[in-house]
């Protein structure tokens, strides 16, 4: 049976964070420098309400949130990332690797220790905290320098739910997500894992991008899958087949 991915995501949210002395920790796993947008520090965090079955990050990160990483203050973040952007002289930061807006307290500590006119600082999420927690799109819009990529999981309800497990009202809010950062005039754009879609499907989905925002649907990025073999193994266990694939030495140039 489908899971409910707004409770799966509060669920989870309890399983990485904790109140420190600072403020809300949150479990990360890494902090490293990435090729992707030409050059960006990153900072890898652990746990997302979502089960995608084309997820890079590993067994433990995506199974076993509680087990994984370790918890760090939003202040530690922004030093691991401030020293790194330093070292490899690259002005571009992100979190990434699960669901960043679990911890909505951390998020925005970490953006105000961050808030510098020099960098730019890009949030990769699927949106959905954005939709149901009213505030969180006006609480981001305070930060000028913070970029929302947010990651469509297909590009409709029954492929979101052939792709994460979860029931098809969690498209609906990745959708709404979208709706809510416009509406607070926050800098984002669409991403959708097309390689399960045919080009019909993906069409109907700028489509209703559109009607949100004419932006959104000249802005929407086409993300394709890459194989790394962690990957093919749970792609090959849920019987999900792909009509693009890349493996992680020959992804194209427009890709990264």
């Amino acid at each position: 049976m489908p899971y409910d991915a707004v409770q799966r995501h509060l669920a989870v949210e309890k399983l990485v964070t904790r109140t420190g002395p600072e403020g809300q920790d949150r479990r990360y796993y890494r902090f490293r420098p990435a090729r992707w947008y030409g050059g960006i520090i990153t900072a890898d965090c652990v746990g997302c309400g979502l089960l995608c079955r084309f997820c890079w990050v590993s067994d433990l990160v995506l199974g076993s949130p509680a087990k994984a990483g370790r918890f760090y203050s939003p202040r530690a973040v922004a030093q691991n990332l401030l020293l790194l952007a330093e070292r490899h002289r690259i002005n571009q930061l992100r979190l990434s690797g699960s669901e960043p807006t679990l911890g909505k307290r951390h998020l925005l500590q970490l953006l105000k220790e961050l808030q510098r006119e020099d960098y730019t600082f890009i949030l990769e999420t699927n949106g959905i905290p954005i939709a149901y927690d009213k505030e969180y799109a006006a609480d981001l819009s305070r930060y000028g320098f913070i970029h929302v990529r947010v990651s469509l999981k297909g590009c409709s309800e029954e492929e979101f739910t052939a792709l994460t497990g979860a029931s098809q009202e969690g498209f609906k809010l990745q959708l709404g997500a979208l709706k809510n950062l416009v509406g607070a005039g926050v800098s984002c754009h669409p991403s959708v894992m097309s390689s399960f879609s045919t080009g019909k499907s993906l069409e109907a989905l700028k489509t209703r991008l559109k009607q949100l925002d004419p932006k959104l649907e000249e802005d929407v990025e086409v993300e394709e899958l890459i194989l790394y073999p962690h990957v093919e193994r749970r792609l090959a266990s849920a019987g999900l087949r792909y009509y693009t694939g890349y493996k992680p030495n020959r992804v194209p140039p427009e890709q990264v």
